[in-house]
């Protein structure tokens, strides 16, 4: 059909989607010819190829498509710091999301509290080097005895790590970040942007009305009806 008719009859929309089906067809036919389950790059959709598997091992949903984020929070606020539509490896963005924080703030953190993912050997020499504390337990083999000092600052490293965790659970519920409805790869990253951007929004708006109640209370002011 190609060398009858031609390419010029099939509109953008058409020809991008027989890109999508040649490369389609290429993976599968490599995988089966060389006995393969996996490829890089595999194409789920073809409306949204840009979409890839991720595999991440949890109960019910071993596999997930979508954007995968690392984000940090601050006072409350989220920052996405990275969106990318491929696997990785979310220690690596650790320095780079203290090193932001001190451009915004003009100082180092007094303490990161992070995944267990974000905990390498690399990333403790780094915070040590510049006296943050990182939370989470050591390295190596775990003390036979641990101190209850020690048991309450974990306690507390992991309350304030919750926040971020309850940051995500929020934007699902409440902003749409589970049901990001564009197609294109720019566009889906701008509704979740977007997503971060209103919840953010809140937060303020909820410090806001918190300084003014605050603020009238103890002024003892009373409200004044005024007319022209």
């Amino acid at each position: 059909m190609v060398n009858e008719v031609g390419l010029k009859t099939l509109s953008k929309k058409h020809y991008r989607l027989l890109l999508v089906v040649t490369e389609v067809n290429r993976q599968q036919l490599h995988m089966y010819e060389n006995n393969q389950n996996r490829i890089d790059d595999r194409i789920v959709s073809l409306t949204q190829p840009h979409i890839r598997p991720i595999v991440r091992g949890k109960a019910g949903t071993p596999v997930e498509f979508g954007a995968k984020l690392s984000a940090s929070c601050v006072n409350g606020y989220v920052f996405v710091d990275r969106i990318s539509w491929n696997n990785f490896n979310e220690s690596g963005d650790l320095i780079n999301q203290v090193e932001e924080f001190k451009r915004y703030t003009g100082a180092y953190p007094e303490s990161v509290h992070a995944d267990k993912i974000y905990r390498t050997k690399a990333n403790r020499n780094w915070c040590k080097e510049r006296g943050i504390r990182l939370s989470g337990v050591r390295l190596g083999r775990p003390p036979k005895t641990i101190s209850k000092e020690a048991k309450r600052q974990a306690q507390l490293d992991e309350s304030v790590r919750n926040c971020i965790e309850g940051k995500f659970g929020e934007a699902k519920r409440r902003f749409s970040l589970n049901r990001v409805m564009t197609k294109l790869a720019n566009t889906s990253e701008t509704a979740i942007a977007i997503s971060f951007l209103a919840m953010n929004l809140s937060a303020l708006l909820r410090q806001f009305f918190v300084f003014f109640y605050m603020y009238f209370k103890f002024q003892h002011f009373s409200p004044v009806l005024m007319c022209l």
